[in-house]
């Protein structure tokens, strides 16, 4: 989690009209005594509409600003900049639970402004690492490739990776609507913050949360395409606030979810090409690790708090990349992550995710006997496994064909055809259980003998297999 920003001493807000220059979404002002890192400050235009900033930089009396809305219409004669001596805070409340607000936190829904004592610095405070408790128990999403194969536990960060055109926002809607924790009465929440999306996206996410009901159980954070880009590296911030009060003031478990994080890494590139810093991999900032680290480590559980955050974020990969700067940086910052196919996609399979590049590296923790149930891991090892052989075996027969293949590697063929058609693919409107999902497995794996299912242990084999006749060896 992100480290406090230096503290601002009280001092009277002094009107500062030495606008050095303006470039991008960037002012740059002189002679400045005292302005911190995080400060908030107030801009004045010559036309006298008012616009917030946050300070980024200071050295030398010169203050570096990033301005949360378009520059358009500032200039240096007449502009003039107040510091307000805070850092941004949002007004949290247990109010927010069903209301929408833009990537500022500030109504989009008609609805009035949060009024709240309690005001949070959106930063986040660090999370003493001794305090943090494993994350565990299972967070069903009622999606059989996740649930199944790459679980997601309370307390984990578990990023889907996605590409351009694929419905990784079709999935993160039906994640809002059928995320639940399973056997508890436990209470639940979500936090969605959307970066950059186009307002046909963010009116289909609210239909579906509206429609669906989960919108009541739901904080969502707005930020559209059409909005300045600036506004983007706040939203995640304040989506993260939200969740870590729901969490740890109101004891809920929430499930916070970050799409997409391209838009915010974009942003991030964009301020720092206006402050003409020495750019990294691809033009992306040297910081790009830290600063993604100061989102995802805000997820976990803490020693003597009964809430805890769970984080899903969403990233397109730019040309399908996976060792493109962002997934891999968010690879080794997660625990994990869920891979959309757009092989699977042409084929007309919903949801498109393969479970060969996927991984949940916590999911040991969140399964098994009084969690999900005992014949998980092997299952899930099991489908794995089957699948892998089946995808060798159809590349072999499109080279030698089908009836060149042997009889068992026919019945992995089939298996990897059905896993595909019945396992991987079902209605976006489909909320399956876990014992669902396991029992379509078992029935895949079924068409194998069982001196193939190698990996779940034969007692267990005895029990869940379908009684139905087995295939010759």
């Amino acid at each position: 989690m992100a480290s406090k920003p230096a503290r601002v001493e009280s001092k009277v807000p002094i009107d500062y009209r030495t606008v050095d220059r303006v470039t991008g979404p960037l002012l740059f002002v002189r002679d400045v005594q005292n302005a911190a890192y995080g400060e908030i400050v107030e801009i004045s235009l010559p036309n006298g509409e008012r616009r917030q900033g946050q300070v980024l930089d200071s050295r030398k009396g010169l203050a570096i600003v990033q301005v949360f809305g378009p520059t358009m219409g500032m200039n240096v004669e007449q502009t003039s900049v107040k510091f307000l001596g805070e850092v941004a805070r949002l007004a949290v409340s247990d109010e927010m639970l069903g209301r929408v607000f833009n990537g500022l936190g500030e109504p989009r829904d008609g609805g009035p402004r949060i009024v709240s004592e309690n005001r949070l610095e959106i930063v986040g405070n660090a999370m003493n690492p001794y305090s943090r408790e494993e994350p565990s128990e299972f967070i069903q999403t009622g999606i059989s490739t996740i649930d199944v194969n790459n679980t997601l536990v309370r307390g984990q960060k578990l990023p889907i990776f996605s590409g351009a055109g694929l419905p990784h926002n079709q999935i993160a809607a039906q994640i809002v609507r059928q995320a639940k924790l399973r056997d508890s009465n436990e209470g639940f929440a979500v936090v969605f913050a959307a970066m950059g999306i186009t307002s046909e996206e963010a009116n289909y996410f609210l239909k579906e949360f509206e429609t669906t009901g989960a919108l009541e159980r739901a904080v969502v954070f707005l930020n559209l395409s059409s909005d300045p880009s600036m506004e983007r590296v706040v939203t995640p911030r304040m989506a993260l606030t939200c969740a870590e009060y729901l969490a740890y003031e109101k004891d809920l478990h929430v499930l916070v979810v970050l799409t997409d994080m391209t838009n915010y890494c974009e942003a991030l590139r964009e301020v720092s090409a206006a402050r003409e810093e020495v750019p990294g991999r691809r033009g992306y900032p040297g910081y790009m690790y830290t600063d993604l680290a100061t989102l995802y480590e805000r997820a976990g559980k803490i020693h003597g708090r009964k809430g805890s955050i769970t984080q899903l974020p969403i990233l397109t990969m730019p040309a399908d990349d996976v060792t493109h700067p962002i997934p891999d940086l968010t690879g080794y910052i997660t625990e994990g992550q869920v891979y959309v196919s757009r092989d699977l996609q042409r084929k007309g399979i919903y949801p498109p995710i393969d479970v060969l590049p996927s991984l949940s590296r916590l999911m040991n923790q969140g399964i098994g006997k009084d969690r999900t149930r005992e014949d998980h891991r092997g299952v899930a090892d099991q489908l794995f496994a089957t699948y892998a052989t089946g995808k060798d075996q159809r590349a072999l027969s499109a080279i030698v064909g089908e009836d060149s293949l042997s009889a068992i590697d026919r019945l992995y063929l089939r298996a990897a055809d059905r896993f595909e058609a019945e396992f991987v693919n079902q209605r976006a409107d489909e909320d399956r259980t876990i014992d669902q999902s396991l029992s379509i497995a078992w029935d895949i794996l079924a068409d194998l003998p069982d001196s193939e299912l190698k990996r779940i242990k034969p007692e267990l084999v005895e029990k869940y297999r379908p009684r139905k006749a087995a295939p010759p060896a």
